[in-house]
């Protein structure tokens, strides 16, 4: 009974063993993406989530036929070269580059491994690519072009705001790239509205409480706060920032205005998300980056929340209500 029940076991364990093995190869055997942003989990759920349905639509879906490595740099940009090696080391297929500064390190640390970015910046000026219909390199992607507009958001925050003759713009410091980009275009177009501008920095959430403490100081009635991975993971913290100090201010993203901010206007960032995914799934089914031309997102969305304007003691006009995607009320 005893050597009945042993060779019972023994023949179990090997079903239990070859079940085992056949699980990790198939698991070896799946493609493996690299996904990368400069900022942290928190906030970009919605983001993540946009990126499986892209992946989706190419039939890949995480866990049963691919597998996806994710690094997050915490808002800290020294980490990333760090990330993209570790990457790199994994072996992925493709890096799914999500942030500008992700984006510079991927392309920086890696001329071999297919990089699909999103970005909020213009890839020509960044050298992401040689060309948005060619990128002829292992480098491609998707772009909402978020960071050239900030002149738009400052022209809708006047509308709203006519009177107001001094207003302040808030960046990243940390994100060299995008804090030579966004004052440059807001700097040149608030002399033609009639506003002084000031330029405040904030690379983490104690910067960015002085920096709205700071506003009352300047005189600011009115803040645009800059496209940045670091603030896109902290709308709750500027909603909750531009109540405390009764600031009307304007971002990117519909979850700034949805947490009570007064105006988001930009890129739709979920559909670029979406896109990015098609792109990796794409060149997981053998498409070549430096085939795969730039694409850029063409709607822009406006925001509206009418709750916090009234708070505010801000009457919107018609002719911005009218224009808006949503009022939110």
């Amino acid at each position: 009974m005893r050597r009945r029940e042993f060779v019972i076991g023994v023949g179990l364990s090997s079903v239990t063993l070859a079940r085992a093995l056949i699980a990790y190869a198939q698991q070896r055997a799946m493609p493996l993406i690299g996904f990368l942003n400069v900022a942290s989990a928190d906030g970009y759920q919605p983001m993540v989530a946009a990126f499986r349905r892209g992946l989706q639509e190419m039939g890949y879906v995480e866990g049963q036929n691919v597998a996806i490595e994710y690094r997050w740099a915490d808002g800290r940009t020294d980490r990333l070269s760090g990330l993209v090696a570790e990457l790199v080391h994994h072996q992925v297929a493709v890096i799914a580059a999500t942030s500008t500064p992700a984006a510079l390190a991927a392309k920086a640390e890696s001329t071999a491994i297919p990089i699909v970015f999103e970005s909020g910046g213009d890839p020509l000026r960044l050298g992401l690519v040689a060309s948005l219909s060619h990128p002829g390199g292992n480098v491609t992607g998707v772009t909402q072009l978020n960071a050239v507009v900030s002149p738009k958001r400052l022209e809708l925050l006047h509308e709203l705001l006519p009177s107001a003759g001094v207003m302040a713009l808030l960046i990243n410091p940390a994100n060299p790239t995008l804090a030579e980009i966004e004052p440059n275009g807001a700097l040149s177009s608030a002399p033609h509205l009639g506003v002084e501008l000031h330029v405040l920095h904030a690379s983490s959430e104690r910067d960015t409480e002085e920096a709205f403490a700071k506003l009352g100081q300047l005189g600011a009635q009115g803040l645009v706060i800059g496209a940045d991975a670091f603030f896109t993971s902290r709308t709750k913290l500027l909603a909750a920032l531009a109540a405390r100090y009764k600031v009307p201010a304007v971002y990117e993203n519909r979850d700034f205005a949805a947490a009570g901010g007064l105006l988001s206007y930009g890129g739709m960032i979920t559909d670029s998300y979406r896109l990015t995914g098609v792109y990796v799934g794409r060149i997981l089914k053998g498409e070549k980056p430096a085939e795969l031309p730039v694409q850029q997102g063409t709607k822009i969305e406006l925001f509206i929340n009418l709750k916090t304007a009234k708070a505010l003691g801000i009457a919107v006009p018609l002719t911005l209500s009218g224009r808006a995607d949503e009022v939110i009320e």
